[in-house]
């Protein structure tokens, strides 16, 4: 069975959470006060859409693709983005809720993390070359063995980043930032 085709379609207030989104693939498609709370997405692709005002808190997205997908102002609470299908994986994130989201081990280099709250999100081992966090929160944000080179952390705030454990060559910092190399070392700054 072929899986089905949408291309720039644009789909409005559904909840498919408890109506299904039918499998297949969806390119250059728009998602706007949608909601995908607890949906099952595994196996679906979405090539270049974006979803603005849509829940996706705890849904499943194994193998699912998002391949330069856009987030603006989106709740993806608990999500599991490291089970999503690898190949060409992109996104861009602008005012979104991401906390306790995973991004294990993931390759997520130039992605903009704009205005979101990231708190406990994990970033082990992922790759975030040449990715930005614009005045995002990063409270509790798990880095570690992760390569954050030439990543601009210079209006985030919150983090917490060891150097000796974490590849930062390039990385950006602001001088209120420099705290959150430090805190390993239980020092005081004034």
């Amino acid at each position: 069975m072929s899986k089905m085709l949408f291309e720039e379609e644009n789909f409005e207030g559904t909840d498919y959470g408890s109506s299904l989104l039918p499998k297949g693939e969806y390119e250059a498609c728009r998602f706007h006060n949608c909601s995908f709370l607890n949906a099952n997405l595994a196996e679906v692709s979405f090539s270049e859409c974006e979803f603005e005002n849509c829940d996706f808190s705890m849904a499943t997205v194994s193998g699912t693709a998002f391949r330069e997908a856009k987030f603006k102002n989106c709740k993806l609470l608990g999500l599991h983005f490291e089970d999503c299908n690898p190949f060409l994986l992109a996104f861009e994130f602008d005012n979104c809720l991401l906390n306790l989201s995973s991004f294990y081990r993931l390759k997520l280099k130039n992605t903009l993390f704009r205005a979101c709250s990231l708190v406990e999100t994990d970033f082990v081992e992922a790759d975030l070359s040449g990715s930005s966090f614009e005045n995002c929160e990063l409270s509790g944000a798990i880095f570690e063995n992760s390569i954050l080179e030439k990543v601009d952390f210079r209006t985030a705030y919150g983090f917490s980043i060891d150097p000796e454990i974490n590849r930062v060559k390039k990385a950006k910092f602001s001088l209120n930032g420099i705290a959150g190399l430090l805190n390993k070392y239980d020092i005081e700054i004034d």
